[in-house]
């Protein structure tokens, strides 16, 4: 298989990621933590447009980022957040979770225990983990108004020198593979997969793109 038509099932897979919600005004907004410090830019940034007026980081110290900072996704988040002009007392840390369920539950333990209680949540996630984020969010909080969004950037201009393409084609294609199991686990409400989608999943677990894999 040439690198044009692993290219070709990647895109399939970036764009079915992507959940195309358009930006309204919202209680909060709320970032997943991760390796890649552009969702923590993406978060300052809708703050500092007045898209809501409070902004939680939330994330501990996951697989992707073990040993990469010597503190917390969301205090390195924070941080960054900080530097680019967001007031300190604008921002909440959330810094034990370590998946995207934990980000929700202890989040909400933390804005419970302030005695806030946001009606609506910007999510700000990496642009090939909107979808599985947005169907999380979903199946723990039902009643909230959820959109997701992530840095505006290209499938051809993502990777750079902390992600090469080859690692975002295999989480994306563990993504997909949660999309399509997690909701029996009880973890995401279902989200449709059409048939295309699909197939390019399984031509690029075929390709050995399977580093990510939930191995049953």
């Amino acid at each position: 298989m040439n690198q044009e038509e692993i290219d070709k099932a990647a895109k399939k897979l970036w764009d079915y990621h992507h959940m195309n919600h358009k930006l309204e005004k919202a209680d909060c907004i709320l970032v997943l933590g991760s390796h890649d410090t552009r969702i923590a830019e993406r978060g300052a940034q809708l703050l500092l447009e007045g898209w809501a007026p409070l902004l939680i980081y939330s994330g501990g110290v996951g697989r992707l980022t073990e040993g990469l900072w010597n503190k917390p996704e969301a205090e390195v988040f924070a941080d960054i957040a900080i530097k680019l002009g967001v007031p300190k007392e604008k921002i909440i840390i959330e810094n034990k979770s370590t998946n995207t369920g934990e980000n929700i539950i202890f989040t909400m333990k933390i804005l419970e225990a302030k005695k806030l209680s946001p009606d609506s949540f910007i999510v700000v996630q990496k642009p090939y983990m909107e979808r599985r984020a947005f169907a999380t969010f979903k199946k723990h909080l039902p009643d909230k108004k959820i959109l997701v969004t992530s840095p505006q950037i290209s499938f051809e201009d993502y990777p750079n020198g902390k992600i090469s393409k080859d690692d975002m084609i295999n989480i994306m294609a563990g993504d997909l593979q949660r999309i399509e199991i997690y909701p029996e686990k009880g973890f995401q409400i279902p989200q449709e997969i059409p048939e295309d989608v699909w197939k390019a999943y399984e031509t690029l677990v075929k390709a050995g793109y399977d580093q990510h894999l939930i191995k049953e």
